[in-house]
């Protein structure tokens, strides 16, 4: 498009830069402006392209590229020599042993290697070609071919992708590389963006190519639990592949979508060994990965060099085609989701110090919170703090937890349920009788269904100091619940508009409390500056609880990340609940 601009795959501006080193600008454009007579692209199938052209003295040249183990089935002659000395020579098995070797050198390099031949042939000018079939062609017109050479292409990983590769993994998310390139490539490349480790010998079906995956596909369009032989046979292999595979390599597209078929069905399992299934992110660009695009539960396309059949089959589209913005969604969407269950907890927690107060009214008890409080409690604080949850920052240990998988861990689950019924809205109630009791002569309405006008103010300043003890109470809970397992001395407050919601709570308590409008509808009265600072005593109690608490969860997952890495415990620990899949173009 200009001097130094290359606009098509990356394979063939690689090419068409070789050239123009080799041969100069005007020359490639001669060749590249020269008319095709004849074309078979290039196919996940077939690995290769063929293309004929006519030559400038007479008749035409066949060219062919694609996998070298693939283009020298069709050599049987070989260029010898540079310049003016090159000759034409057959193929001995010696030369081929010689560029198996130097193909596999290269791979080994994390290089793409394609395989370079061509021949002269001499077909009538009035051939039709448009009318050759690929067989005709295959048979007729590759025979023979002359081998030329090889091509290293280096096609270096993106700045970034490693350390997002290994930000997934301490994530527990696995990552899976699938690469239509020779295995050997796409191990070099896997072991420098930290996929597999290096200099470590590789253990059974961590890399699977296409050879193996030739009688592994099911005959019908998914895997079936029928109990036939097939899907007895088929089983075996796959739940060993999904736990171990991080390269498939020389796949096919349907290949693509069977391995995202497999990690769904058999990627997760229970400590007990049943199956829940992984879900899988997959990247693609290609016409050939829509379909595994299509099945992931989650597909990504490329928004700059991906096709718009991947973008149409996608969930999502990435503008920048950076492997590290899906870790950073990854981030956010964890972040999203924690805080979701930060705030349903917390929302929670008041619950139980609210409707606690009407059954004890049965027992003889005067009411400790009525219905208006409790409403000035839901509707006038809780909700905007709820809601304020959603700009809050993330901790630090975010990213090196354990995934939540939906299938087993959903977002209120029994650990919300238990820290909000049965730990901090215990505290926060019994916090809230304590100073309910506090209120000078309340003991002596206890059974009593008549009062006078002095013990019905009694009961006032009671089920006041009940109703600010537990907006106290809510505040502590809203801080707390801001992390799972982090100090708020080292956390703090960062999220500015639920800093601005406990102000707002504070505030309106007091107009609850002290407006004379306020208390004849809430049923409140004045409390004594005393009455007004000791139930704060509640936030130092259950900040410290929560301090404590969150002291012990943080040894406990000091304690697991020192232990020993073998035995079923650690296995189980260890195996990631998320799997992301990616082409190797990144």
């Amino acid at each position: 498009t200009g001097p130094g601009k290359y606009v098509g795959s990356p394979t063939e501006v690689a090419l068409t830069k070789a050239g123009i080193a080799a041969w100069g600008q005007s020359k490639v454009k001669d060749v590249m402006d020269n008319v095709t007579l004849y074309e078979i692209p290039f196919d996940s199938a077939n690995k290769w392209m063929f293309v004929a052209e006519p030559h400038a003295d007479g008749g035409q040249v066949f060219s062919l590229k694609g996998a070298p183990e693939r283009v020298l089935k069709f050599c049987k002659f070989a260029y010898i020599g540079k310049g003016e000395e090159r000759c034409i020579t057959p193929m001995t098995p010696e030369m081929l042993d010689t560029v198996s070797a130097s193909a596999k050198k290269l791979m080994n390099n994390a290089r793409r290697v394609l395989g370079i031949a061509e021949k002269r042939a001499n077909v009538p000018n009035d051939y039709v070609w448009d009318k050759t079939s690929m067989e005709y062609a295959k048979e007729n017109f590759l025979s023979d071919m002359v081998f030329i050479g090889l091509f290293g292409i280096q096609d270096p990983p993106k700045p970034g992708v490693k350390q997002a590769v290994e930000d997934c993994q301490s994530a527990g998310v696995k990552v899976i590389m699938i690469t239509g390139d020779h295995p050997d490539t796409g191990v070099a490349i896997a072991k420098e963006i930290s996929i597999i480790p290096a200099n470590q010998e590789l253990p059974p079906y961590t890399v699977i190519t296409d050879k193996e995956l030739a009688d592994k596909v099911p005959s019908g369009e998914s895997f079936a639990d029928d109990g036939s032989e097939e899907a007895k046979r088929l089983e075996a292999f796959w739940t060993q592949v999904v736990v171990h595979a991080r390269v498939f390599a020389r796949v096919t597209p349907i290949h693509k979508q069977l391995i995202v078929q497999a990690l769904q069905k058999w990627g997760g399992k229970n400590a007990d060994g049943k199956a829940y299934g992984d879900i899988v992110a997959m990247t693609g660009d290609g016409v050939n990965d829509a379909p595994a695009l299509k099945q992931a539960n989650v597909g990504v396309a490329m928004g700059i060099r991906g096709t718009e059949v991947a973008k149409d089959a996608s969930d999502i589209i990435l503008l920048d085609d950076e492997f590290a913005s899906i870790v950073h969604g990854i981030e956010q969407g964890r972040v999203s989701s924690e805080n979701l269950q930060k705030s349903i907890a917390y929302t929670l927690c008041s619950k139980v110090p609210q409707c606690i107060p009407n059954f004890l009214e049965l027992a003889g008890l005067p009411l400790a919170l009525n219905v208006s409080q409790v409403l000035a409690i839901d509707i006038g604080t809780d909700i905007w703090t709820a809601i304020a949850y959603a700009w809050q920052p993330k901790e630090s240990a975010l990213m090196a937890r354990k995934p939540r998988h939906p299938l087993v861990e959903k977002i209120v689950n029994g650990g919300v349920l238990i820290y909000a019924y049965g730990y901090m809205g215990i505290m926060q109630m019994a916090c809230c009788w304590v100073f309910y009791f506090t209120a000078p002569g309340i003991h002596k309405s206890i059974g009593k269904s008549h009062f006078t006008e002095e013990e019905e103010h009694v009961n006032k300043v009671a089920s006041t100091l009940y109703y600010y003890t537990l907006v106290i109470g809510q505040i502590a809970a809203a801080l707390a619940t801001t992390t799972y397992h982090e100090s708020l001395f080292k956390y703090l407050m960062p999220n500015h508009k639920l800093n601005l919601c406990i102000i707002f709570e504070i505030i309106l308590a007091a107009i609850v409390i002290y407006d004379p409008a306020c208390e004849g509808v809430f049923m409140t009265t004045g409390l004594t500056v005393k009455q007004m600072a000791m139930p704060w005593m509640t936030f130092v109690f259950i900040s410290l609880c929560e301090e404590v608490r969150k002291a012990f969860k943080r040894k406990e997952g000091h304690a697991r990340e020192i232990a020993p890495k073998d035995g079923l415990r650690a296995r189980l620990l260890d195996q990631p609940d998320g799997t992301a899949v990616a082409p190797s173009a990144w």
